[in-house]
């Protein structure tokens, strides 16, 4: 699951969400954005039981990213219909959406 969005500051905020125990184990997400550093971006557990950490991006950047688990398990971003994959690594463009005003 993504979620795209502003922070507070106006920047765009991408949000990576995994489901419990999907991959098992410890969870980073590496991509364009962390120089593919494993570890840079560990998805920590929350109260609703997935799994989640956020990062800054430009708005309108184009975002390659994989979750890396344990043991050197990849997968891909599979929920988000935004997300394309283009070769192994899943793709999404950091817009977020607009908000209706009152």
């Amino acid at each position: 699951m993504l979620k795209i969005d502003r922070d507070r500051s106006g920047d765009v905020r991408v949000t990576f969400v995994l489901r419990p125990n999907t991959p098992n184990g410890r969870v980073s997400v590496v991509g364009d954005f962390n120089e593919w550093r494993p570890g840079a971006h560990e998805l920590r557990p929350r109260s609703n039981g997935t799994r989640s950490v956020a990062v800054t991006v430009p708005d309108g950047a184009h975002v390659r990213f994989r979750y890396l688990g344990e043991g050197g398990h990849w997968c891909n971003e599979t929920e988000h219909p935004e997300v394309r994959q283009v070769g192994q690594d899943s793709v999404v463009v950091a817009i977020p959406p607009v908000r209706k005003s009152r």
